[in-house]
């Protein structure tokens, strides 16, 4: 009989694929059997959009195929009143409907043939700790896709760290559509805030958040549970352009010939879908600041990614050739899917225009770039709150509170402009590049998130 497998649950959007995978990797990588379960459209699309792996690492973790009814959801709708990505709806609904039976039959199997399975899933989805539950062998670790302060912000113990450095905190829900509350609530995870397995996992580090870490590990302590804060998930890419192997996107050959932090990269995320109004306010802004840019111009995901449609080409038809024009030499613009992790590491980049998901923010900061904060919905809000009043490495575009306004090129402006050229820009920029350093020094020899991962190995394979 071998001795553990790991069976990795994914919630079926992209940030939470791409974590999962990104620590499934990690684990591989130690030499542990990992199986990454998943429908088969969201299995796909998280492999085709890992970036800093190679083929050799994808091959070293079992993709399992979870199958789940069939489902229609719409495209995004640039004029919807929220920003939340309701659209997408359908296919949670059908995931929480159709992914228990696959999954318990797969643990099933693995717990016959391994001395303990461990099932590492995302907390929201909480059907999978109790099909580990199950188990005569098995245990479930929740991984937290968000920040550790949005756990710590509803503790009590929390709050006065939040007062003590005049922080407000914004709850998730309340950034959230009431459907998807209601959906996550009722449907996805289980009652007790924190699941009911042995613990939780963070992608997150002490350099980023310790006293809330601190605050969360006390709490599950009380209650004879483990935290492990084990990030950033994502690989950390080198940033000087002459130690990157011949680059693979056309992107990444223009960036090499910019001279050394001066681009602005720009990208909302897989979830976020602006007005046409906005993108044009965006354009201009991004035109009037004659700043170096790269533009991710794409609209949120759709519930399948691989169905050949190519509307947001069709969308921006009008704006893009006289935009491309204006700003030859200094700009491009990507409608598909940009390499972010290269872009966010190469030293010609100086700053990212963001929406400020967990995701994001993790990986701009453990590359030491600063974050021009825009948050959409969800956890976004108070991420942007963390970034430029917490931990003072980036500058606020928007407020949430203004989602529903077109903000004017004007004022998108005044923020690129102080962001990249001003003395007190500069002084974002380096105290971005100092957390990085701390970040990228808590996943090596001797670092806070490295004892983390190598305590979890340890304790799932003692």
């Amino acid at each position: 009989m071998e001795s553990v497998a790991v069976v990795a649950v994914p919630f079926p959007a992209q940030g939470h694929l791409n974590q999962l995978l990104h620590l499934s990797l990690r684990l591989a990588a130690r030499g542990l059997p990992v199986h990454y379960a998943a429908p088969a459209a969201q299995a796909r699309q998280a492999r085709a959009r890992v970036h800093g792996w190679d083929e050799a690492a994808l091959g070293s973790v079992e993709f399992h195929e979870l199958g789940i009814p069939e489902y229609v959801c719409s495209p995004p709708d640039p004029t919807a009143p929220s920003p939340f990505p309701t659209h997408l709806m359908p296919l949670f609904e059908a995931y929480t409907a159709g992914a228990r039976a696959p999954l318990a039959a797969l643990l099933a199997r693995l717990s016959a043939s391994h001395r303990r399975v461990v099932v590492v899933h995302d907390r929201i989805n909480g059907y999978a700790a109790e099909e580990a539950a199950r188990l005569p062998n098995g245990e479930a670790f929740g991984l937290h896709c968000l920040a550790a302060s949005t756990l710590a912000g509803k503790m009590e113990a929390g709050l006065p760290v939040l007062r003590e450095r005049g922080l407000v905190f914004l709850a998730t829900d309340a950034c959230a559509s009431k459907e998807f509350v209601e959906y996550v609530v009722k449907r996805a995870r289980p009652s007790k805030e924190i699941s009911p397995g042995a613990g939780i996992l963070m992608n997150t580090c002490r350099a980023l958040e310790g006293e809330f870490i601190d605050v969360v590990a006390d709490h599950l302590a009380a209650d004879g549970k483990k935290c492990f804060a084990i990030g950033p998930l994502n690989p950390l890419l080198h940033t000087d352009a002459q130690e990157q192997s011949k680059p693979r996107h056309e992107w990444l050959d223009w960036l090499n010939k910019q001279p050394p932090a001066s681009v602005l990269y720009v990208s909302f995320g897989t979830t976020s879908t602006l007005r046409t109004e906005q993108i044009a306010e965006l354009a201009a802004a991004l035109r009037d600041s004659n700043q170096r840019f790269i533009w991710v111009l794409r609209d949120a995901d759709r519930g399948h990614e691989f169905t050949g449609h190519d509307e947001s080409q069709s969308r921006h038809a009008e704006l893009l050739p006289e935009f491309t024009k204006q700003t030859e030499g200094r700009g491009r613009v990507i409608t598909g899917w940009a390499p972010q992790l290269e872009i966010l590491a190469h030293c010609a980049t100086a700053a990212f225009m963001s929406h400020c998901g967990w995701n994001s923010t993790v990986e701009s900061l453990s590359h030491g770039k600063p974050i021009l904060a825009w948050p959409m919905h969800g956890d976004q809000p108070w991420d942007a709150e963390l970034v430029c009043k917490y931990l003072k490495a980036g500058i606020l575009v928007r407020p949430w509170e203004k989602h529903g306004e077109v903000i004017p090129a004007e004022a998108i402006r005044e923020v690129i402009v102080t962001a990249m050229v001003s003395e007190g820009g500069m002084a974002v920029q380096q105290r971005a590049k100092v957390l990085g350093e701390a970040v990228r020094a808590s996943l090596a020899d001797g670092g806070s998130s490295r004892k983390d991962l190598e305590d979890f190995i340890a304790h799932i394979t003692e």
